[in-house]
């Protein structure tokens, strides 16, 4: 991938849940690069905090309760390990900017569980969603940003994999992709 110059610090990051949401489902893994760099990447999976799955969340991603519950890093512990590698990887003083396909769902988790474990979201509070640059960059319907639509367009019809770390890498080369054909029409 050609390299690409940002002033900002872009973190494509993607996750797999037991559910739709972190009050009731668990976080199961995340998976995390940075857009400039894909080999500065990081992968955990959790522990889960309950028993909750739903059979559609199980038939994306597969990942196991039972065997997440024997080898799954503790959440508190996950997250650390996370804001750590973040606070290497992002130079001295800047902050990250979380960036994801459907970004509201991957953040809405990644939020919950670095405040319920750490205290703080070094993201913040905001999330570039790669769906809704992709709206906006062309002026289509929401239903033209389905996945399939975007990276027949800017990945070569890759499909996803639904691990995390593959997916996040995945994005941030279609969010380079995206931004690319942005900064040519500006």
């Amino acid at each position: 991938m050609p390299s690409i110059k940002f002033d900002e610090i872009y973190i494509s990051v993607d996750v797999e849940t037991a559910g739709p949401n972190p009050s009731q489902y668990s976080l199961l893994s995340i998976g995390a690069c940075s857009v400039v760099d894909l080999n500065d990447n990081f992968y955990i999976e959790l522990q889960p905090v309950n028993n909750n799955m739903l059979p559609e969340a199980f038939a994306i991603h597969q990942l196991s309760l039972d065997d997440l519950k024997s080898r799954g890093v503790p959440p508190s512990e996950a997250m650390t390990k996370f804001a750590s590698w973040l606070t290497e990887i992002v130079p001295g003083g800047r902050k990250p900017i979380f960036v994801a396909f459907n970004a509201p769902f991957d953040w809405m988790f990644i939020s919950e569980y670095f405040h319920r474990y750490l205290g703080y979201n070094p993201f913040g509070h905001a999330a570039l969603d790669i769906k809704a640059f992709y709206m906006g960059l062309h002026g289509s319907s929401w239903k033209d940003t389905a996945m399939n639509n975007v990276t027949q367009a800017y990945l070569d019809g890759k499909q996803i994999s639904h691990n995390a770390l593959e997916d996040a890498c995945d994005q941030a080369e279609l969010f380079s992709n995206l931004y690319r054909v942005a900064k040519t029409r500006s």
